[in-house]
């Protein structure tokens, strides 16, 4: 496999004896960056660039900028991380109602990503259950369509992870399962809202009935939907309430860097209490460099991706947000009545702004060979065999959505007369309805880990 651009520009395999030109250096970056938004800008792409306005970015490139040097950890030098920072949480806790908490004090923790958000709230819930309830084997439920970072983090923090089984129509949790699946180590379950997979809410109303009267924490995975499904409600869409307005409900993840427009790395954790956010900071006091404490597993930050996250939301405010949420649910409105127009296809789940869709009478990845063809990029599915879209502001603009019509009518046509054959793009797990051997499951990581292993190689001599 060539080395990415290695036929463009000179591969760098050690530090270039002396160093080249500002203007030399940006201007190869700038053909690479051309080169690969032309992918995106068409509105072909699901998720991914969620914001797509170059002069939404160009404005935060200077916010930025003006802190990106600065470390957040120095408080005491740069004061505007805390201003930046406890507006982040106070703004994100509005959205989801925490005026409703009446027995305690909200309050919230800026993380890098939604897995990061999702590790610091297992961990919380770890420790918080160690503490207030001598847990010492911590299990934690989650939706078996809940998100892998899930699975991620009981992993790395050594808690039991349930799977809860969905129904398949409606693809959200089986509430009564989950209710059977709580014992007295149970630190915390989860609903999503929405899932990854095919935008469903899952029951969180019953869920916190469960939670309370089990008395085990509650988590709404929102890492997708939080900063578009509160607007969405708004706008008189049917959003059932997720949020802290329902008093089991203890934890929330939403990331500010899908619907909230701001840069790749940064997501806002909400906690309905202090007491269960400050069980998960890490103290050390005897240290021989000083007293160290830390609220989170990140160490040194930069003060520039808070900056910039702070100015994105001030800078478009309630109105702002309220017009693009209106502007992706008309759009996905749209492109799922095109999916439903076809009878060979069908809809999974309860859809909001983004969906998944697959075929009873054919391979779907026959779809996704054609729609490739067009430039449309799909997340694929699995169990069954779907293609997802996530719809994000590329995709409002004029034409894309029938556009989409367009070509999903003949890639209809496509798959129905290639329906005998195998598709080019389900090579990984295509066919796979049922569950895989260990064999052909061992095959698949090992190909993965090659795959991830080819991201990161070094440059060959």
């Amino acid at each position: 496999m060539d080395f990415p651009y290695s036929d463009q520009f000179e591969v760098n395999r050690k530090l270039p004896e002396t160093g080249r030109s500002p203007s030399e250096v940006l201007d190869e970056m700038r053909i690479m960056a051309k080169e690969e938004d032309a992918f995106w800008e068409s509105g072909k792409c699901s998720g991914t660039m969620y914001c797509g306005d170059h002069e939404h970015y160009g404005f935060l490139n200077e916010a930025f900028g003006l802190f990106a040097h600065v470390n957040a950890l120095q408080r005491d030098m740069c004061p505007s991380a805390t201003k930046f920072e406890a507006e982040i949480i106070s703004m994100t806790l509005d959205l989801f109602n925490s005026q409703a908490v009446k027995d305690s004090e909200p309050c919230g923790l800026i993380t890098t990503g939604g897995s990061g958000s999702i590790a610091h709230a297992v961990l919380a819930y770890r420790e918080h259950a160690r503490a207030t309830r001598s847990v010492e084997r911590p299990n934690f439920i989650k939706p078996e369509t809940a998100h892998p970072a899930f699975d991620k983090a009981c992993h790395l923090f050594d808690v039991e992870l349930r799977k809860a089984p969905v129904d398949p129509v409606t693809t959200k949790v089986d509430t009564g399962w989950v209710q059977d699946a709580i014992d007295d180590q149970t630190v915390a379950i989860l609903g999503s809202a929405c899932n990854y997979g095919y935008g469903s809410i899952d029951d969180i109303e019953t869920l916190s009935e469960i939670a309370l009267s089990k008395k085990v924490g509650l988590h709404v995975d929102g890492c997708l939907g939080g900063f578009i499904l509160p607007f969405g409600a708004q706008l008189g869409y049917e959003i059932p309430v997720f949020d802290f307005r329902l008093p089991g409900v203890t934890t929330i993840s939403a990331d500010t860097h899908k619907y909230g427009y701001a840069f790749k790395g940064t997501s806002v954790l909400s906690f309905r209490s202090k007491e269960l956010r400050n069980s998960q900071y890490f103290y050390l006091t005897d240290w021989t460099g000083g007293k160290y404490c830390s609220p989170g597993m990140e160490g040194s930050r930069s003060a520039g991706l808070i900056a910039a996250t702070w100015a994105s939301m001030v800078k478009i405010g309630h109105q702002g947000y309220l017009g693009y949420a209106e502007q992706i649910f008309k759009t996905a409105k749209a492109m799922i009545g095109s999916v439903k127009s076809h009878p060979e296809l069908r809809i999974i789940g309860d859809p909001t702004f983004l969906f998944s869709f697959t075929s009873d009478e054919f391979d779907i990845y026959h779809v996704n060979d054609f729609m490739k063809l067009r430039g449309w990029r799909f997340n694929g599915q699995q169990y069954p065999n779907a293609l997802h879209m996530a719809v994000t502001r590329p995709q409002t603009q004029p034409g894309v959505a029938e556009e989409f019509a367009k070509d999903l009518a003949e890639a209809v046509a496509y798959a129905k007369e290639n329906a005998g054959s195998s598709a080019a793009s389900s090579g990984i797990y295509g066919g796979v309805m049922g569950g895989m051997t260990n064999e052909a499951d061992s095959f698949i990581k090992m190909f993965m880990a090659e795959m991830m292993d080819s991201q990161m190689r070094i440059p060959e001599s």
